[in-house]
């Protein structure tokens, strides 16, 4: 079959503000299989431009192709656009099969089965095997309700059938890279760059989010292999950023130890950047000099706030003293840190917000990355959330960048100003600036300097966004109205009683 792969533009500030662009790694990871599978396969990726729903559809139709598959890492924010694009592609190619996969219709397939009648089938969860039989059946005109893994309409109403074995070998199956020019992807401000996962999953009980639930359960692939292709993608496609999307890569300190070994081996000037948690980098100062040897140059860690009973109430499972360790022995071994901070939870005051920022300064993170809160009705976190009053009725503003929920002491211009004032203080207090300026490590003051510049660009996007685009609301549907009832019943992994930490870090 001639399968094309689409990668709409996403409208998060993120993807519109930088210059650069990383490759779509989802949709890279199914089509592998598939060109293996003998099927000829195409990728458009419609973030360059970005691209037009027309010029997309144009593109499509000149190539003819006999199904079409859609996906984003964006999620709920990114499913507006691609509802949009799907919607033109049947107009303008009918009969032409199409199928979504991504967390987010892996969830709300039935409604998006419901609304748009010209989406064929759901891929749910991991989407590597589960693709390759789905479109084995429709080139063969087979019942698709045969495979596990999908949602489909039986009798004209939607349907899932049996959930799709959990992929144990993550080696089984490769990433198709040789769809996309590596000249056009880029990060770290001009760096040839790639999208890689290590593992998926995490044994974490954090209740706001669903990669327990998606993924089922934490696994790693074989940590050499990994390492030999990394470097492969450096010696062949000239590729410098190595960008980690595990939630969690080292759960595993003996995995995790056997890939930095192997990679160091291979001697690659890579430059990694990805996140993980505070206690995992505390557990490992005894090796962190391997990290750093092997290439990293950044680690996100998700602290998600300061307070201990809002990390109790999230179930975060971590420690203001263990965050502000993390970042000292990064510090130590030259590597920068990057601090999650959420804004947003309901009882928030301008003390809180105060508190806050003291204890951010006290951690003297290198650089932060602020967020909102934002529930999916996947995760156990939606049902603490479902009584509260929606804001922002833009689905494209679910990206964790904007403010969706009502707060009830603050109205949302007191948010802002909290979210904006720490982020400027944080980055422009003297100490930060010292380093960006004058950090001895001249990668690592690249690395500064590139972020304050996407910092510089980002701001008055956003306040633009705030006062003149955004469109709130002041008497909203609660968050049960506005999505449904809870899915975390869903989540796989909350009831097939995942491995603990224990047994992950002995695999």
């Amino acid at each position: 079959m001639r399968i094309l792969l689409v990668n709409v533009p996403h409208p998060a500030i993120g993807s519109r503000i930088p210059d650069d662009h990383l490759p779509p790694l989802g949709l890279l990871a199914v089509g592998g299989p598939l060109i293996d599978d003998g099927h000829e396969v195409r990728l458009i990726d419609g973030e360059f431009g970005p691209m037009s729903t027309l010029a997309i559809v144009r593109e499509a139709v000149a190539w003819r192709p006999q199904a079409v598959l859609f996906g984003h890492s964006g999620s709920t924010s990114g499913h507006p656009v691609i509802a949009e694009v799907a919607a033109a592609f049947a107009a303008g190619m009918p009969g032409v099969p199409i199928v979504y996969g991504g967390v987010h219709p892996t969830y709300h397939w039935r409604e998006i089965l419901a609304a748009e009648p010209h989406v064929t089938a759901i891929v749910r969860g991991e989407g590597e095997e589960t693709a390759r039989r789905l479109m084995a059946a429709l080139a063969t005109g087979a019942d698709i309700g045969a495979i596990p893994g999908i949602a489909h309409r039986r009798d004209g109403l939607p349907r899932a059938t049996a959930a799709a074995p959990v992929i144990r070998d993550l080696d089984a199956y490769r990433v198709g890279w040789e769809l996309i020019d590596h000249a056009r992807y880029s990060y770290w401000g001009g760096l040839r760059a790639v999208v890689v996962q290590f593992s998926r999953g995490c044994p974490h009980l954090c209740n706001y989010c669903g990669q327990r639930g998606f993924w089922t359960r934490w696994r790693h692939r074989d940590p050499v292999l990994f390492a030999r292709e990394l470097a492969r993608l450096h010696r062949e496609h000239g590729v410098r950023v190595v960008n980690f999307a595990d939630e969690n890569p080292t759960v595993s300190k003996r995995a995790w130890r056997t890939f930095l070994d192997a990679l160091i081996a291979e001697r690659v000037d890579l430059i990694l950047v990805g996140s993980t948690r505070a206690d995992d980098i505390v557990r490992d100062a005894d090796i962190l000099h391997l990290y750093k040897q092997a290439g990293w140059q950044r680690f996100l860690l998700g602290m998600e706030n300061t307070d201990e009973a809002t990390l109790q109430l999230i179930r975060k499972g971590g420690a203001t003293r263990t965050d502000r360790e993390a970042i000292r022995l990064l510090r130590a071994h030259g590597i920068l840190s990057m601090a999650t901070w959420v804004v947003g939870f309901e009882e928030e005051t301008d003390a809180d917000h105060w508190r806050g920022l003291r204890q951010l300064l006290s951690y003297d993170p290198d650089q932060i990355q602020m967020l909102y809160v934002t529930p999916h009705r996947w995760t156990p976190y939606f049902r603490l959330a479902a009584g509260r009053r929606v804001i922002q009725a833009d689905r494209r503003r679910w990206d964790y960048k904007h403010q969706v929920l009502a707060t009830r002491h603050m109205p949302a211009w007191r948010v802002l100003l909290w979210f904006k004032l720490t982020e400027f203080v944080v980055q422009s207090r003297p100490r930060a600036l010292f380093r960006v300026l004058f950090h001895p490590d001249r990668g690592l003051r690249h690395a500064m300097r590139w972020y304050t510049a996407m910092g510089r660009r980002v701001w008055p996007h956003e306040i633009w966004t705030f006062l003149f685009r955004d469109r709130r609301l002041s008497e909203g549907p609660t968050v049960a109205e506005f999505w449904g009832a809870p899915q975390d019943g869903e989540e796989e992994a909350m009831s097939a009683h995942p491995a603990r930490r224990d047994d992950a870090a002995a695999a």
